[in-house]
């Protein structure tokens, strides 16, 4: 396996058309927020509210030269909505699509480690701790598990409160909880898209941290990806992080670090 373009392209367009999938959930359950995408020769824009991290771009200049033309169609779609202009760029889309981003004004705002996995038998960890797969009745508490383990900071815990609600109805995903002598203390989720799974939302309460609740959730997910014909896996971290060497040990390799791009108002 190489880290090469056509592996950026597979995962580009794993996490977007799940992404995607958000939407059709915003739309049936909250409405007036307006959600919607759209694919621009390849690159899909995702609104999502104005405030809402899912609102941006995947995959500019990797399924078709970026052009000030693409660009411009772009930045009205998010600039009508009242959202702010953001790509998350690979550095694969090349250097002339990044000198464009600093020609019109746009500054680097955000790093993110794309990290890959092939998938094969794997013997899960032993563990006293206990992992299983989320039902519907299950969502209030794999909202408060996940929204426990996220929001450390005040700032962002309603931001991190309306995505958890959204992603807990979000039909195209599987969630797991991890629960330690009952009570639940980690969550995580695996979407899947043609034969790329995409390992997202993980977390750990702050009280547990530090007891292999993640290692038990990368294994879980890893089973259940070999078991839907999954070939590759893939994880979305910040650089140098806990998740990334969580990975990393896992066996996942580093593919390329994205840079997400905002326009200047």
């Amino acid at each position: 396996m190489f880290m090469d373009r056509e592996l950026a392209c597979r995962l580009e367009r794993t996490e977007s058309a799940i992404g995607t999938s958000f939407t059709a959930v915003q739309q049936r359950v909250a409405p007036e927020v307006g959600a919607v995408w759209r694919d621009f020769d390849g690159t899909y824009a995702i609104y999502d509210g104005a405030e809402s991290p899912m609102t941006q771009t995947f995959g500019l200049g990797m399924f078709a030269p970026t052009t000030p033309e693409q660009l411009t169609e772009i930045e009205a779609f998010f600039e009508q909505r009242g959202a702010p202009v953001m790509h998350e760029v690979s550095p694969l889309a090349g250097v002339a699509t990044y000198a464009m981003l600093a020609e019109r004004g746009y500054r680097p705002h955000e790093l993110s480690t794309v990290l890959v996995l092939q998938l094969h038998d794997h013997e899960a960890p032993t563990s006293s701790l206990k992992v299983r797969v989320v039902t519907p009745a299950d969502r209030p508490v794999f909202v408060e598990t996940a929204i426990g383990g996220w929001a450390s900071d005040a700032t962002y815990g309603e931001v991190i409160r309306k995505l958890t609600e959204i992603a807990s109805q979000n039909t195209s995903m599987l969630h797991f909880l991890v629960e330690q002598d009952g009570e639940p203390i980690a969550s995580g989720s695996l979407g899947i898209h043609e034969g790329v799974a995409l390992f997202a939302g993980a977390s750990t309460i702050p009280r547990a941290r530090g007891l292999g609740a993640q290692s038990l959730l990368l294994a879980a997910r890893y089973a259940e990806a070999r078991r839907r014909g999954c070939e590759l896996a893939m994880m979305v971290c910040d650089p140098g992080s806990t998740s990334q060497r969580n990975a990393e040990r896992r066996g996942f390799r580093v593919a390329y670090t994205r840079t997400k791009w905002r326009r200047a108002r």
